[in-house]
């Protein structure tokens, strides 16, 4: 599944097409993915100035000058791509601009999601109403997770997947970021001290920022709108690395919880 990292790979890569830029066409090729496209979407896209681009959590936000926000989420395999040479069985969305440019949503699996929704009431769109800060933004410190975890008994791992302690975490990157702040993950989260939580809250944003850098996962069939495949995956630290040596001397594990597989290291990880 595409994580934070690619949606912002994503985003950026959606820029330089889509920022100031006149729709001139909107095309739905099925009515729905994982919910109906909105049914008036072509008739509030089209025409419309694309204002900016941005990202809250694992969604996408393309704003416009008539107030509309489109908001989409890539699912489990989605991806634009951007001029394709062809429209290909699963390119599901099509944009095109008055400059001549095209882009295809392509989603084989349609756990993906378009949504329009008013600009100025963002906060107010459902997915968002209950989400923690940005694990990139300013508001995640150590103060807010050591608030938000007091008396939990249930693993930090868990508690970083959960989207109201902070937004966009997801499974790679959660092991990835446990790894760098030496932090189990099978830790009960209420008892991590607040010297802890600020590595762990450096160790976040290093990961991201570094996943962000080299252009997202290769995981499965996530690629960047300009069809390059990322590469974060080759620096991997601990996930899908089981039975192989840590930097430590230890060597990598992996457990499985609430439906996911963790990596870990043992040996350094406490």
């Amino acid at each position: 599944m595409p994580e934070l990292p690619e949606v912002e790979t994503t985003v950026r890569g959606l820029r330089p097409v889509l920022d100031g830029a006149r729709v001139a066409s909107v095309e739905t090729r099925r009515g729905d993915l994982r919910r109906p496209f909105p049914v008036d979407l072509r008739q509030r896209m089209t025409g419309a100035t694309i204002t900016g681009l941005s990202r809250r959590a694992k969604y996408g936000l393309i704003g416009t000058d008539r107030g509309d926000t489109m908001i989409f989420h890539l699912g489990m395999s989605g991806r634009w791509r951007v001029d394709p040479a062809e429209v290909l069985p699963h390119d599901h969305l099509l944009i095109a601009t008055e400059a001549g440019r095209h882009l295809a949503l392509n989603d084989p699996r349609r756990f993906g999601s378009v949504d329009l929704w008013p600009t100025d009431a963002l906060d107010a769109y459902p997915p968002f109403g209950a989400m923690g800060p940005e694990p990139l933004g300013p508001n995640l410190t150590a103060e807010h997770l050591l608030t938000a975890l007091a008396g939990r008994k249930a693993s930090i791992k868990l508690m970083l997947l959960d989207q109201r302690i902070v937004a966009g975490l997801g499974n790679i990157y959660v092991c990835e970021a446990l790894f760098l702040s030496r932090i189990s993950p099978k830790t009960a989260a209420g008892r991590i001290s607040l010297p802890r939580l600020e590595r762990l809250v450096v160790a976040i944003r290093e990961v991201l920022l570094a996943a962000i850098e080299a252009g997202g996962s290769s995981l499965r069939d996530y690629a960047r709108p300009d069809g390059e495949l990322g590469y974060f995956s080759k620096q991997f630290a601990v996930y899908g690395r089981e039975g192989e040596p840590c930097a430590c001397g230890g060597k990598v594990k992996r457990y499985s919880e609430g439906g996911r597989s963790t990596f870990w290291c043992p040996k350094c990880q406490r």
